[in-house]
């Protein structure tokens, strides 16, 4: 009855208009339409008045308009506005600042709607039984959300692993903040096997802790993956007894095989040989993640360097293929290559020594006791 009265309110506005304004009369295919897209209106919303989100989290709980709108983007209405407001209160008494709040509504808009004492509030208290303090849970949940939809029943056992394995609720926190992925996997069948695995080829677990932190999802690969990446590892030479045998493993696992033909195509047209990229590869892994632009750009930049570099040089100190261009070779190269022909050196210093230095490190001993010579002010 409310539509037909809009209609009617509309076409008799549109007779009492003055005889001098001229308005045509409002075409019967557009009140069609108006019907049309009123009568479309799903009756659960008819029945059940709702609140926009972005009023609600704006002009309710002083959310950002970006908040908002971002939130807004994955559910328009609130059917359970009070509900919603249980939950939000609940996450601020547990700790969670505005910050934490509006990160999490954010990234995951349908906890506004879920259920606080079926799954909100078991997964906070996991984390509380563990021991983990306010602000830490508030950290490590705002950073992936999608952990309040994890199951009590897998989330608590997957966090006791990775704390037997880190040694603190501080290294939990630490490697969830960085990558919550571990909670969304059966540690029992992927990580644990992957460490005990790599144990067993003589890795130190002091190692494994460190790429858990630089590198987690490696840890988070398949059991039969990872023990396929060290037969290759193994096949092409390299010492389980080196402290780059993890760091092979993990580059192999990173590469697909044409990229690895690329690679290696980039460097036999640079002149190494195949026993050259195998050295290489044993000696600095990582240099294979590096993009074939930087690989070429650092080997012809220090071909034609006046340092009598040759491929065996690089092949010997594959690590300055990782060395940024244009921060780092360039700009050393040049104070060197000035002082050397204003013999200001005693001695001529290892090219991979100094491009190790620290900025602070190589300005000390290598610029300001010749600014002069190099035009460098004091």
């Amino acid at each position: 009855m409310r539509i037909v009265q809009i209609c009617k309110t509309l076409i008799s506005l549109s007779h009492k208009n003055p005889p001098h304004i001229h308005k045509p009369p409002i075409p019967h295919y557009s009140i069609s339409l108006l019907f049309l897209s009123f009568s479309s209106i799903p009756n659960s919303e008819k029945s059940n008045p709702t609140i926009a989100v972005v009023d609600y989290l704006i002009n309710q709980h002083q959310f950002s308009p970006e908040a908002a709108l971002k939130a807004s983007s994955a559910i328009t209405y609130l059917k359970k506005p009070k509900a919603a407001d249980s939950i939000l209160l609940f996450l601020k008494k547990s700790g969670f600042s505005k910050t934490h709040i509006e990160q999490v509504v954010k990234s995951r808009p349908k906890v506004l709607s879920s259920k606080l004492t079926s799954t909100i509030q078991p997964k906070i208290k996991v984390f509380q039984d563990l021991g983990f303090a306010p602000n830490d849970i508030a950290d490590i949940i705002s950073t992936d959300p999608w952990i309040l939809t994890r199951s009590v029943k897998k989330l608590g056992p997957s966090i006791l692993v990775l704390k037997s394995t880190l040694g603190s609720n501080a290294g939990v926190v630490r490697v969830l903040k960085i990558s919550a992925w571990f909670l969304k996997h059966d540690l029992q069948k992927t990580m644990m096997p992957n460490i005990e695995f790599m144990k067993r080829c003589g890795i130190s677990s002091s190692q494994i802790v460190k790429y858990l932190f630089n590198f987690p999802r490696f840890f988070l690969l398949k059991p039969a993956s990872i023990q396929d990446y060290v037969k290759t590892v193994d096949e092409m030479g390299c010492d389980r007894k080196s402290k780059m045998f993890l760091s092979a493993i993990r580059t192999v696992s990173s590469m697909t095989e044409e990229n690895w033909e690329l690679k290696l195509k980039l460097f036999r047209s640079l002149g190494f040989s195949e026993s050259d990229i195998l050295d290489v590869f044993r000696r600095v892994p990582q240099v294979f993640a590096v993009s074939e632009r930087k690989i070429k750009g650092v080997t012809e930049l220090l071909l034609l360097s006046a340092w009598n570099i040759d491929i065996s040089y690089i092949v010997n100190h594959p690590e300055l293929l990782i060395c940024s261009i244009e921060n780092r070779l360039k700009p050393r190269l040049r104070v060197l290559e000035i002082l050397e022909k204003k013999n200001m050196l005693k001695r001529k210093p290892c090219l991979t020594t100094v491009c190790k230095m620290t900025e602070k490190k190589f300005s000390d001993k290598y610029v300001l006791p010749y600014s002069k010579e190099l035009g460098e002010p004091k």
